[in-house]
């Protein structure tokens, strides 16, 4: 599984993070292709190698003309859904600057429809995001791991005025995430812009310091401002994972890695509709749907509305990656016209499959561990209802027996095969 480990321990910016990018590997012209496709007025985007506190970083330049155009969310999400992009890249933009302008709207008083993004550069903030979008969507990573955020300390001037760090909308954007103010030693001063903090509160899948992974390429993106004794810069290590959410076969049974022993944090999208005029046999293959297009989990709720009217709430719980996918299944096999979406913190405790057998067939078993001990184990139901007509018995009867089986049996400990080899 291919993972990335964005380190904002110096904090995050637009240009920071398209700096790392392009010092990672990505090449300027798909993040340039990417901007020009979406951009209004000309960009040119350059990069060069600079120093950051006697370290070598990437520096991305971001230069336009001069413009008087304060584009409202409404202005910026008719560029990007008229825009020649792929869609991955169109979509991570979408809900980066939706985040935005909700974050803004909520610090002025006003709708996120009426908020207008001089705060955060305006045409530079288009650059900034479709650019990194397009970065991150080339990278095609599975996870994207992000450290606690450094925001600093102290004020920043804005275009409303003498503003504390971080800035009102910096820490709404954060909430419910790890930031801090920054190490000892660490200038007072903005440490993380509100595209900054955007960007990788849509793209990060989870938090934490860097996972085991391989690395294979690390970028480093400088900002703007070079403080004596300190590194204005961001870090992403790019590669593959070990350990903790990596998995390894076994002849044909998956195991987890010996380093998967504690639960993992994900941010993760649940999208949900009310339903009150679908045809009730139809709910089936759309939750069927719903986890073929990639959701984790999707369930019915029924509930009441309006009226009195009898109806259903269609829920799904989806990584961000996937989310695109999901929706998609909503509006094709429901018939909603509508859906909404929050994001939730998940925790899943790393798992590994057993199998045991029951009067010669054998049955998949799922154990769960917390701190390595074994505190969840629980029989396939495919499996065990196809035991169950096999052999002609009632599924309780073997899926009571699956269990005792696996109880009884010396579980394998992490990392080690069926016999305890390591």
């Amino acid at each position: 599984m291919s993972v990335v480990w964005v380190d904002a321990s110096s904090g995050a910016s637009g240009d920071m993070l398209l700096g790392a990018l392009v010092d990672a590997g990505v090449p300027l012209s798909v993040i340039a292709s990417a901007v020009d496709a979406v951009a209004p007025e000309p960009v040119d985007l350059a990069a060069s190698q600079v120093t950051r506190g006697a370290l070598a970083a990437t520096r991305c330049h971001v230069s336009i003309a001069d413009s008087v155009h304060h584009r409202t969310w409404t202005d910026v999400r008719a560029l990007l859904t008229g825009a020649d992009l792929d869609d991955a890249v169109r979509d991570l933009a979408l809900r980066v600057f939706e985040r935005l302008a909700e974050a803004e709207g909520a610090v002025h008083g006003i709708s996120p429809e009426s908020v207008h993004f001089h705060e955060v550069g305006g045409l530079d903030a288009i650059a900034d995001v479709v650019g990194v979008c397009a970065g991150f969507v080339h990278l095609g990573s599975d996870e994207v791991v992000v450290s606690p955020i450094a925001v600093g300390s102290g004020s920043v001037r804005a275009a409303h005025g003498t503003l504390p760090v971080p800035p009102p909308a910096v820490a709404r954007l954060l909430t419910g995430v790890p930031s801090y103010a920054g190490s000892p030693g660490h200038p007072a001063m903005e440490m993380c812009t509100p595209t900054g903090a955007a960007l990788l509160t849509t793209l990060a899948t989870r938090w934490g310091a860097q996972p085991p992974m391989t690395t294979t390429a690390i970028g480093v993106g400088a900002g703007g401002k070079d403080p004596e004794g300190w590194s204005n810069t961001l870090r992403i290590l790019v590669g593959e994972a070990v350990g903790a959410g990596a998995e390894s076969r076994h002849g044909g049974e998956v195991r987890a890695d010996p380093a998967a022993n504690a639960p993992a944090t994900e941010i993760e999208l649940v999208i949900e509709a009310n339903i009150d005029d679908l045809e009730p046999r139809l709910i089936p293959g759309a939750l069927d749907a719903l986890l073929a297009a990639g959701a984790h989990d999707a369930w019915v709720t029924p509930i009441l509305m309006k009226k009195g009217r009898p109806a259903y709430t269609l829920h799904a719980l989806t990584r961000l990656d996937a989310a695109g996918a999901v929706r998609r299944v909503f509006f094709r096999e429901t018939s909603t016209i509508g859906v909404r979406e929050h994001e939730v913190v998940k925790h899943a405790l790393p798992r590994e499959m057993l199998t045991v057998s029951v009067d010669g067939h054998p049955i998949a078993v799922k154990a769960a561990r917390l701190d390595d001990e074994v505190v969840n184990l629980q029989p396939e139901w495919d499996d065990v209802a196809r035991v169950a007509a096999a052999l002609d018995r009632p599924a309780i009867d073997v899926l009571a027996e699956a269990k005792a089986a696996a109880l009884a049996r010396p579980l394998v400990e992490p990392g080690c095969d069926d016999e305890g080899r390591t």
